[in-house]
């Protein structure tokens, strides 16, 4: 009887471990199938943008100088005062022009006395002609009437000759003279002209925003007037200058909505429009930027000149769109398609896909397949090919780590790193294959500019694998991306990530004893 209970107890335990351990086994099987985060595609507004860093300055600031030297005697105005045009703000000492002024005053009196005594030498040259004429006419007749000789009358046109050159030379001089006093007057008018510049006056209405001197301070004039103060006409009209990425400029245009933030009032945001954008480009690193005016009311004055501001200029915009997000574009399953080329090949996000990509921020098919494309357009040779993943897997980190900047730096550092790439292809390109490359890229670049693009996305399929829809985008604002057409719907949840179950550590299973 107890061997028949041994029997069976042995039996059921067998059993039970047999179960538990065809239990573990199934609970270890099922930890090898993937999980996938998930989201929803939606129907709604998206507004596409280009974002910025720009400073706050007023519409119309003057540098106010000195366009004499000296040293400073006396400022009359600080910081933040108010002053009207023509307002005295400084005086610089004025004892040199003073006694400039006068020596000019003198000089211009002198002048007037010589000019004096050359009018009285014309009056006694014209009493000389006079006389000589008279002496002339009258030695004329007597030797008409044979009582003199004619020696006697050619002696009086000599002198009568005379005086009238003395006549010619003494109104020269007068004339001379009278140029002197012109000359040492406008000396005159010159030295007072730099007394008076010894006065500074405020040449606008407006606010003293800057003072760049003290009182006792050597001011010296040579070829630059010495900036004194800065006087912000109007700080209730204010503006932004800021720097565009030549990759986003061809998007702005004049009259275009603008919103910026600063640091000083955070969760605050003010409107502008685009108001000017300056041709004149700026190179700093080999990065190309323009300057973009974006116009800031100020009815507060709580914005004030040097803020730094956070600018997000609105360049198309939509009311209803369907759009998925950006991070769907972006994601690819580990044994799809798009993992059979070498790890070298892939980046870590399409949005910074080094040689031709889609809508900007929006994915144009992941690196593997534009890889392909480079490979198969261009037919590159299996030298080219090893260079060019070579370059994919260097320039891997340098997008990985613009994906992580601030969004009003992101695009900047996405399009330098797009450059560098396309150089570094370009390089390794013949002529044929640079010229059909240059092509690629510019269609992506024009595809960035305004929209457009084709993607991919993943779904869960029936047999709960990755299923891939091809679709072809438009607007996109940095997380959501626009779908022009394509097999998804509102509210359909697509993939966005995927988290691998950890693998088995072959270790035994659970002790039953």
């Amino acid at each position: 009887m107890k061997k028949r209970s041994l029997s069976i107890l042995l039996a059921v335990i067998a059993v039970v471990g047999a179960g538990a351990y065809a239990a573990w086994r199934t609970w270890d099987r099922s930890g090898d199938a993937p999980k996938y985060k998930l989201a929803k595609v939606e129907s709604g507004p998206l507004t596409a943008a280009v974002a910025a860093t720009g400073t706050l300055n007023p519409v119309v600031s003057v540098q106010v100088g000195s366009q004499v030297s000296g040293q400073i005697k006396e400022i009359l105005v600080d910081f933040n005062s108010p002053v009207k045009s023509g307002q005295l703000i400084a005086r610089l000492d004025p004892e040199t022009y003073q006694h400039r002024v006068r020596q000019a005053e003198a000089d211009v009196d002198a002048a007037r006395a010589a000019q004096g005594v050359q009018q009285a030498e014309v009056s006694r040259a014209r009493a000389s002609l006079s006389n000589a004429q008279r002496d002339y006419d009258r030695k004329k007749t007597l030797v008409e009437k044979n009582f003199i000789s004619p020696a006697e009358r050619d002696t009086a046109q000599n002198t009568l000759d005379a005086a009238r050159a003395s006549l010619a030379s003494a109104e020269a001089q007068v004339k001379n003279g009278e140029a002197i006093v012109r000359q040492r007057e406008a000396q005159l008018a010159a030295a007072r002209v730099d007394l008076e510049r010894t006065s500074i006056r405020a040449p606008v209405d407006g606010i003293v925003v800057k003072r760049s001197i003290e009182p006792g301070q050597t001011v010296a004039a040579s070829l630059q007037a010495p900036e004194l103060f800065v006087i912000a006409k109007n700080l209730t009209d204010m503006q932004v200058e800021t720097s565009i990425d030549e990759a986003d400029v061809g998007r702005v245009r004049l009259g275009q909505k603008a919103s910026f933030t600063v640091d000083a009032f955070a969760g605050r945001n003010f409107e502008g429009e685009v108001r000017q954008v300056r041709k004149a480009a700026t190179v700093v690193s080999n990065v190309v930027t323009y300057t973009v005016v974006i116009s800031a009311t100020n009815p507060d004055l709580s914005l004030l000149p040097g803020m730094t501001a956070n600018v997000r200029i609105v360049t198309a915009q939509k009311d209803k769109v369907l759009k998925a997000p950006n991070a769907a574009l972006r994601f690819r399953p580990t044994n799809s398609g798009d993992e059979k080329k070498p790890a070298a090949a892939v980046s870590p996000a399409p949005t910074s896909s080094p040689a031709v990509t889609g809508s900007g921020g929006a994915g144009a098919g992941g690196p593997a397949r534009q890889r392909e494309r480079l490979v198969t357009e261009l037919k590159l040779d299996a030298d080219q090919q090893a260079k060019l993943d070579a370059i994919f897997d260097a320039m891997r980190d340098k997008f990985q780590a613009a994906r992580d900047l601030p969004e009003a730096e992101k695009g900047k550092a996405q399009e330098r790193n797009r450059a560098e790439v396309r150089e570094r292809v370009s390089a390794l390109l013949t002529p044929e294959q640079k010229k059909q490359y240059d092509a690629m890229a510019g269609e992506a670049q024009a595809a960035r500019a305004g929209g457009g693009g084709s993607g991919r996305i993943w779904i869960i399929g029936e047999d709960g694998k990755a299923k891939a829809i091809e679709l072809r985008l438009g607007l996109t604002d940095g997380s959501m991306t626009e779908v022009v057409s394509g097999d998804v719907k509102d509210g359909q949840e697509v993939i966005i990530g995927q988290q691998a179950a950890p693998k088995a550590s072959g270790m035994p299973g659970p002790r039953l004893f």
